[in-house]
């Protein structure tokens, strides 16, 4: 595969990522958050979880996680991934689709930051993006001179612990295979969910089938097809190339809003999402670029 069709895979994982944010918002006129992802984590699981046996061995030399280990890995990113799910959930109760891929991407500015607890180097594209990233979620989501609309401010914490996903994912990945970490984590996420829905949420079966196509988009397309598109088009693409793309799911998140939902961002919140993007874009332009995203959320995407 040359590098065209390996960018053309993930641009179209990106967009597939960045509609996710449309059918979460639909998914919330039916189903209650933990119900919403309790299903799309337990439909992603099954659609990846045939695949297991072709998660393949690490390479030569590489020493593979045991039993205990594979299990911390996908307890802790798993539960990581049920926090920041939730928290994206809930507070695209009160954003729209558009502004929350633009505030969920902000991971990618955040993970530099957070590397500095960890004796990582930031480079100055890092700094530049971070400055531009601030500014610009100032602009999208500022409802006063210190204020932050609610809605946003819980999608924000989504990406803080999206960030902390992708640093653990970013340590685990090392020993654990991609394809078994990805699958226990959803599970993780998948049981945690639904504990929760039982205890918060009401469930009415009429509600499941009302909410049936975005549950099948989020569960199948943005976990099981879009997560096939990355590990085949990362194979190929540059890591830098790969991150930039990856981060375009923000993009199609407002395009996705838009279109199916009638969605209007103004003057303000679009000079904002242009800066989110561009710092995002400068931050990876470093001497170190920054891990594209290992595994969606939304949703991955969360999303």
């Amino acid at each position: 595969m040359n590098r065209r069709r390996a960018n053309l895979l993930l641009m179209t994982a990106a967009a597939i990522w960045g509609f996710a944010f449309v059918a979460q918002r639909l998914g919330m006129r039916h189903l209650e958050p933990f119900t919403f992802n309790a299903s799309r984590f337990l439909l992603g699981t099954l659609v990846l979880l045939p695949f297991l046996p072709l998660s393949g061995r690490r390479p030569a030399g590489t020493p593979m996680a045991g039993r205990g280990e594979t299990l911390r890995a996908c307890g802790s990113t798993g539960l990581v991934l049920f926090t920041a799910a939730t928290l994206q959930q809930y507070g695209m109760v009160h954003t729209t689709a558009g502004k929350a891929g633009f505030i969920t991407s902000l991971y990618v500015v955040f993970v530099p930051i957070l590397g500095l607890f960890f004796g990582q180097r930031v480079s100055r594209f890092a700094w530049t993006g971070v400055a531009l990233a601030a500014v610009g979620l100032y602009m999208l989501s500022a409802t006063g001179p210190l204020e932050i609309a609610p809605g946003d401010g819980l999608v924000l914490l989504c990406a803080l612990f999206w960030t902390v996903h992708v640093q653990l994912v970013g340590a685990y990945v090392q020993r654990v295979p991609a394809l078994r970490l990805a699958v226990g984590q959803f599970a993780v996420a998948a049981v945690l969910s639904t504990a929760a829905a039982l205890v918060f949420d009401t469930f009415s079966l009429a509600a499941m089938r009302s909410a049936t196509v975005p549950l099948l988009y989020a569960g199948i397309f943005s976990i099981g097809i879009a997560f096939t598109l990355q590990v085949a088009g990362q194979k190929y693409a540059r890591p830098t190339d790969a991150a930039i793309i990856l981060s375009f799911e923000s993009v199609w998140a407002a395009v996705g809003g838009g279109l199916l939902l009638g969605e209007v961002l103004g003057v303000r919140e679009l000079a904002g999402c242009i800066l989110i993007l561009g710092g995002i874009i400068v931050a990876q332009r470093g001497p170190a670029p920054l891990p594209a995203k290992p595994l969606p959320v939304t949703a991955p995407p969360a999303s």
